[in-house]
């Protein structure tokens, strides 16, 4: 460790035992006791109160009256922490080294009956999302490393199915955890513009010499639910179409919970909601949505959908036949 690592360590140490002898700190932090003199006499020097006491029962300790608050966490707050980091792992959060060490040593700086609290806490949420791919997350690492020195990536980036790869040169601004997948937003200079990518399908990605400066004040987040919900669920969207559904309330409410459903719901009852959607996601994408519950909702209007319906089930029967 550090010697800012080491000093830390032992300000937790001397908070959570209360008392120790230069020895046992040695032992704990696996370092030389010349080590722990040369630390503590450091953190004296800084104005932190440490005591020292010989004898058969001395050693150092931190004297009751001293509040050293801002360097520690209460309970709630290492289960805050353990459980963010349940979440942040399971996205797949590209640092998850040093957020593992961090909580390490949490639990390193704590006396039995604290340590196995935390251990109890932290296993009582657990989070499941699709496994993260290794590259992925070394792809992510890259991203995050060119947003913190705002360095110009160039990428090889494939859109559609189709796998067409085109050579990208972007100014990456953030990074957006959005229902399993990433995203990294930013300057494309291909198109010119403020452009969202799915890193999932970036590949080769390399820092240039170019730098960029960040606009202020921007958000990532808002920039990617913008282009997601772009005008959905307006009045004034001369392309907007008013879907009214009938169904089981349980089927309306799964369907009020979709992010793009949820979002552009304009009234709804026990079994009957009314959404207003653009036309072309509502035949490329909400569609195919709704086959999924099968007879446990019906459409109402507009007429067309229901006739869309029927030509995509139609024509999927017809490939599954010819299989």
């Amino acid at each position: 460790m550090s010697k800012a690592d080491n000093m830390l360590a032992i300000l937790w140490l001397l908070k959570a035992r209360r008392r120790m002898t230069a020895k046992q700190l040695a032992e704990e932090l696996d370092v030389h006791i010349r080590t722990i003199y040369r630390n503590i006499d450091a953190l004296c020097i800084s104005g932190v109160p440490i005591v020292s006491e010989i004898g058969r029962d001395g050693g150092y300790f931190i004297p009751d009256p001293i509040k050293l608050a801002p360097l520690f966490f209460d309970a709630d707050e290492q289960k805050a922490l353990l459980h963010a980091a349940a979440f942040a792992r399971e996205a797949g959060y590209p640092s998850e080294a040093p957020l593992s060490r961090a909580l390490s040593k949490i639990k390193r700086h704590t006396n039995p009956e604290q340590l196995e609290r935390l251990t109890r806490r932290e296993n009582s949420i657990e989070v499941i999302q699709p496994p993260t791919a290794p590259v992925l997350m070394s792809m992510l690492a890259a991203i995050e490393a060119g947003i913190d020195h705002q360095c110009r990536l160039q990428i090889n980036y494939k859109t559609g199915y189709d796998g067409t790869i085109h050579t990208r040169i972007l100014d990456p601004y953030g990074l957006v955890h959005w229902k399993s997948k990433w995203y990294t937003v930013g300057y494309c200079h291909l198109r010119g513009e403020i452009r969202s990518f799915r890193v999932d399908r970036m590949s080769d990605i390399r820092c240039t010499v170019d730098s960029f400066v960040r606009p202020e004040p921007f958000s990532a987040r808002e920039f990617l639910l913008e282009g997601l919900l772009a005008e959905q669920g307006s009045d004034n969207n001369p392309h907007g179409v008013s879907v009214h559904i009938q169904g089981v309330p349980q089927a309306i409410d799964d369907l009020c919970q979709h992010w793009l459903l949820g979002h552009a719901l304009q009234e709804r009852t026990a079994d009957h909601a009314v959404f207003r959607l653009d036309e072309l996601t509502l035949y490329t994408q909400v569609a195919y949505y709704l086959l999924s519950f099968g007879g446990r909702i019906r459409i109402m209007e507009p007429e067309e959908l229901k006739l869309g319906m029927i030509d995509i089930t139609e024509s999927l029967l017809k490939y599954y036949q010819s299989q």
